[in-house]
Formats: structure tokens, sequence, C-alpha cells
């Protein structure tokens, strides 16, 4: 116990201000999308000679629909182009189901005594913040290796018409990394479900986000659930955020034609169409489905290494402590400290210098159970800052482990 707080203390006495809150894309990353700056080039006008300065276009270019398509396995017809926030999407998507009428439904969202959404975890947390913001309900439901636990998921929604929806990152989940299986996807598409306006929010973030030359393999949501009859059921999420520039990409929404049908009337109450220009200029930078590839591959080169950073200091001083995960894609890493001490942890950090996302951001209602998990976001620092910062979290959890011991 002496030798680990006699490193705490020469680990405050150094002043760091490091920060680990937030998946942010670095400076560098950001420059590998600079060149989208001087585009437009010669012409504003998109592929069919709209001129994209102008009013209109509420779907979103056909071009950028058709480049994305793939990745987001959502036809180009069935796809909305919207903002730089796909956040702001799901925003939208929730409000339009609490004061209209989803598809399938007797009355509104806003109507019913009780509205609640299933919240695997660990999970993101501004899903969460959404349905806190509108009093729906989160109930917790256990992350496996395979995506949530579907057992109980299939158990709950069957018997209760309040639960409306599920939140899902299916492909390197924030923020353990995890990419939902096959069976997983499949009994999603297909499960009965006691309320008829049941929604899953497939917020597919991560699509194109691999760290390494082996990719993760997601089934098709949207195909299945078609072919089940339960086309309806699926609204799916995607943006360039992490891709371009994180403050001026563009977000899509997906779903069936319905759906689309659905979302548009309600969208086109508040916009006449998001930023064409900014729509053409991802179009004419990135290029063509090779050209997203190669883009993201140089992504991969530039944050891997961090990854690799995190893990290779966490093997090195938390071996049979702590557990973490090694994703194949994605931004987080997810950290399980022992059980009872991630607050006391993140508490420890702060006070060295080192911000973390709070403990228990990963839970509904910032309450995890355990108290143990804390997710870590290693893109944004340079590679020094990142070693201070694992170094340094280190020595917090083998002092909070102690003490606790």
């Amino acid at each position: 116990m002496s030798d680990v707080r006699a490193e705490y203390e020469e680990l405050k006495a150094r002043g760091l201000k490091l920060d680990l809150t937030r998946g942010k894309p670095a400076s560098a990353q950001l420059d590998l999308s600079t060149p989208m700056l001087s585009l437009p080039g010669t012409s504003y006008r998109s592929a069919d000679g709209t001129d994209t300065r102008n009013y209109g276009g509420l779907n979103g270019l056909a071009e950028l629909r058709a480049l994305f398509s793939g990745f987001l396995q959502v036809p180009a017809s069935q796809l909305i182009v919207g903002g730089n926030s796909s956040l702001a999407l799901m925003h939208d998507a929730i409000v339009h189901c609490l004061l209209g009428v989803p598809l399938g439904a007797a009355r509104r969202w806003a109507d019913a005594e009780r509205v609640a959404f299933l919240a695997p975890v660990p999970g993101y947390d501004r899903h969460f913040a959404l349905c806190e913001r509108f009093g729906i309900e989160l109930i917790p439901v256990a992350m496996t290796p395979a995506g949530p636990d579907m057992d109980e998921v299939e158990r709950l929604v069957a018997a209760d018409p309040a639960i409306k929806g599920i939140w899902c990152v299916p492909k390197y989940s924030n923020p353990d990394g995890t990419t939902y299986s096959a069976e997983t996807v499949a009994r999603l598409a297909t499960m009965t479900t006691a309320a008829p306006d049941f929604r899953i929010f497939w917020d597919n973030a991560y699509a194109i986000h691999h760290l390494f030359d082996e990719e993760a393999e997601l089934a098709d949501l949207l195909a299945l659930a078609t072919e089940a009859g339960n086309a309806n059921r699926v609204f799916v999420f995607g943006s360039t955020s992490k891709v371009t520039l994180a403050g001026s990409g563009v977000s899509f929404f997906g779903g069936s034609p319905e759906t689309i049908a659905w979302f548009l009337g309600y969208m086109g109450k508040g916009t006449i169409g998001a930023d064409k220009v900014n729509q053409l200029r991802h179009v004419e930078f990135l290029r063509d489905e090779d050209g997203v590839r190669a883009h993201m591959r140089a992504h991969a080169d530039l944050i891997r290494p961090k990854f690799e950073t995190v893990d290779r200091i966490l093997s090195k001083e938390l071996s049979g402590l702590a557990t973490w995960s090694s994703p194949l894609g994605g931004y987080f890493i997810s950290l399980s400290v022992p059980e009872g001490t991630a607050k006391e942890v993140v508490r420890r950090a702060a006070e060295a210098g080192i911000a973390l996302t709070p403990a228990g951001a990963t839970h509904p209602y910032g309450k995890d159970p355990s108290d143990s998990v804390i997710r870590i976001a290693p893109t944004f620092p340079d590679t020094a800052e990142l070693e201070a910062a694992i170094s340094g979290l280190a020595v917090c959890v083998r002092l909070g482990a102690a003490e606790r011991a």
C-alpha cells in the first residue's frame, strides 16, 4: 500500500493536464480531410444537375446516398442525408414518435402512460441522456460477447407493450467494441414484441472504423427485418463525424420506404434540406467506396498505435487486477476495474490531472451497479500524452484496489 501511495503522490506532483473524456479525432486525423475545404471545385452542380447552393433536396444528394448505401446496409433510395450530427437525427426520431403517430401505432408515444427503452450496458451515455431528456424509462440489459443478452431482450419486449425501443451500437460498440453476432441480429429482426410500434435504434456509428486488416462482419438488420415482415421496426443511423471533419460532416437516417416517407413528412416541417454544398464536397473528396476505404485505412494507421499503446501499458501494469476490451475497430476501450472502485479511480485520476468520462456514464442514470466500468477514449491525445495518462490511470486503479482490499 505504501509503495502505490508514493507512486500516486509522485503522479500528482507532475501537474498533468490530460483529457481522455470523449472520442474525438486527433488533429492529425482531421488533417486527412483538410483538402475538403477547397471543395466543391469548379461546379456546384450535383450529378442530376441540381444547383446545390439552392433550396430543396430534402432527401440529400443521390450520389452521396449511393456512396454510403453499402456501408450502412440500406438501399440508397431509403436513406436521408442530414446535417453534421446523427445524434440530432436520433433526437428527431424520438420527437416524431412522441408528438406524431409512429407507423403501426394507434396513438402518439406522448399519450402513453409509460414509454420505455432497453439499454444494453455498458453503452453510450448520449443515448441514455436522450431518453432521460424526454422522460423515457431506461431498462438495462447486459451486453455479451455477441451483443445484448437476447434471452432477456426477447422476454422483456414480448411481455411489456410500454417497451417501445432498444438502443444498439451494433459494430465496434461504444464502449466495449463488440460487434453483434449474426444470430443476435436475426433475433432482433424477427422477435415478437408486445408493442406494434417497437423500434430498433440502430446507431451504426462505427460501420467503417476498422483498426486492422481483419474487419468484423455485421449481418444486415434491415434486410432480415424486411424479410420477416418487420421492416418498419428498423431506424438506421450513421455519420461521417469521425470520417471527415468532425464538426462539418454529414449524417444519415435509413429505414423502410414507409419509414422514410413518415420521417420526411415530419422533417419537412422543420427544414427545406441540409447543406447540399457540404454533401457535394463529401462526394468529390471521397469519390467512391474504394476512396472511402483508403481514407479509413489512413485513419486506422494514425489511431491503431494508440490502441496498442493502451493495451501494452495495461497489460504491464494491471494484468490480473483488471480486464479491458481489445476491439477490432471503433473509438473506445472498456476497462473493468475491481468492483466498487471505478468512481474512486476516476476521482483520484482527476486529482492527478487526468480527466476521464465519469464512472457510471456507461449505464442509465449514471448508475453502474458494480461500480467497475471505465471508458477510455484514446484517439485525441498524442502518443506521449496518452502514455502518461494510461500509466497514471493504472496507478489510480492499483491504489483503488489496495484501499478496497
